[in-house]
């Protein structure tokens, strides 16, 4: 479920709180105790944020499972795609049962 007051960071953010988390990572007691760190510093909400980014940047770099960045922005593309393809058919299909019925209807 989606806050409703969400914002959106920029993608710099991002990429910068994922980088200070690999760099601070040793100088704290645990991997979730850096991400808070870096969450403070920056500014960010929560720090549930900077860990989905950080999970998000392993698994783009290919050093955990999951669906990649480009992979879901890609899925997303096509789905859109998807979509906008079966209204077109639906209008088609409407049309030509249209067409079809007026063919048939006799001629005055």
């Amino acid at each position: 479920m989606k806050s409703v007051s969400s914002k959106k960071y920029p993608q710099e953010l991002r990429e910068r709180a994922v980088r200070m988390v690999a760099e601070v990572r040793d100088q704290h007691e645990s991997e979730w105790a850096a991400i808070g760190a870096v969450a403070e510093f920056l500014g960010v909400g929560t720090a549930e944020t900077v860990r989905k980014w950080v999970r998000q940047g392993q698994v783009d770099v290919g050093a955990r499972a999951g669906v990649t960045t480009e992979e879901s922005a890609e899925l997303k593309r096509l789905r859109r795609e998807n979509a906008e393809l079966k209204r077109a058919n639906a209008i088609l299909k409407s049309a030509s049962i249209f067409f079809a019925a007026e063919l048939d209807r006799p001629q005055r």
